[in-house]
């Protein structure tokens, strides 16, 4: 798997999934579950995780998405 993205914003991830669930790919988001340790203080980015062979097709559908 190979990050394409992190944010502390829930709202872009949100929009960060929609967009990768239309391009038809396949990823995970990785740390989602450390806001249970954290106390969700946004402390810890979530990181949008790909299929090493589906990063470029992942990154071009991300490509208008402000990072950050």
């Amino acid at each position: 798997m190979e990050e394409v993205f992190r944010t502390n914003d829930m709202v872009k991830l949100s929009y960060i999934e929609h967009l990768l669930q239309e391009a038809g790919i396949r990823y995970f988001i990785a740390d989602q579950h450390i806001s249970a340790v954290e106390g969700n203080i946004g402390a810890f980015p979530r990181r949008v995780m790909v299929p090493e062979e589906l990063k470029a097709q992942a990154e071009a559908a991300l490509a208008e998405v402000e990072r950050g």
